[in-house]
């Protein structure tokens, strides 16, 4: 079965701000290529969602996963739909590289 994922307007503002950020911080295309990755790992819930930790004490059905030590996805899945309504990134542990 596949799903849909579906970014809330909170994620997709997460995501857009840590572009900006990391626009700053590293440059454009490293920027890109980061968020880029964090996109794709979402997008990759359409195959197989229920993975991370079930944090049913915050919302039920509410799931987090990390991406890499970059960032932690909130997640709930809802008969075919993932919907992702919110992005966190990581503080960065040591300064950015372009």
């Amino acid at each position: 079965m596949n799903y849909n994922v579906i970014f809330a307007p909170k994620a997709s503002d997460d995501l857009e701000n840590l572009l900006v950020y990391l626009i700053d911080e590293a440059g454009p295309e490293t920027a890109r290529n980061h968020v880029g990755k964090i996109v794709d790992y979402c997008l990759s819930f359409e195959t197989l969602p229920e993975r991370g930790a079930v944090r049913d004490d915050l919302r039920p059905g509410l799931r987090v996963v990390g991406y890499r030590g970059k960032a932690s996805i909130a997640f709930v899945v809802e008969e075919n739909i993932v919907s992702i309504p919110r992005v966190f990134p990581s503080r960065p542990r040591r300064p950015l590289r372009r």
